[in-house]
């Protein structure tokens, strides 16, 4: 029952955190050529204080179930990783979600110093985006691929 509660704990603030990098990338980014700037840079506002109120907690939401899940019954799947598919791919996925959480970790500091830039941002989010696709792509190959 536990890790019922983790996995669904998982999952659902794994969806707000993807779909969030996808709205922010697939349609935020999109909106530059269509809203004025000085839209834009509301809009940005908006979404930005928005999503930092927010993150920290989905994010420890979905770390603090995902090391849960991994304590209560991958840690002997993660011993040896390369012993198995699913093994492999699972270090491949905490290593690509550790990515992820060092790039929002950075970008936090970043904006305490006062050194983010829209560039910047653009560039984390594109990486994000990736990692989202990546991610979800080991979490069902993980179940579906077998070699």
């Amino acid at each position: 029952m536990l890790y019922l509660l983790l996995l669904l704990t998982h999952l659902f603030a794994a969806l707000i955190f993807i779909g969030t990098v996808f709205f922010e990338v697939l349609i935020l980014g999109s909106l530059h050529r269509q809203l004025p700037a000085r839209v834009m840079v509301l809009v940005e506002q908006g979404v930005g204080l928005r999503a930092r109120a927010l993150m920290p907690w989905v994010l420890l939401a979905l770390f603090g179930a995902g090391l849960g899940m991994v304590w209560l019954r991958y840690l002997p799947v993660l011993a040896a990783p390369l012993a198995s598919s699913f093994g492999t791919l699972l270090s491949l996925k905490l290593a690509l979600a550790a990515s992820v959480l060092l790039h929002f970790l950075v970008t936090m500091a970043r904006m305490r110093w006062g050194s983010v830039s829209a560039r910047y941002i653009r560039w984390v989010h594109l990486s994000l985006f990736a990692h989202m696709v990546a991610i979800v792509l080991l979490a069902k190959g993980m179940f579906y691929l077998s070699w």
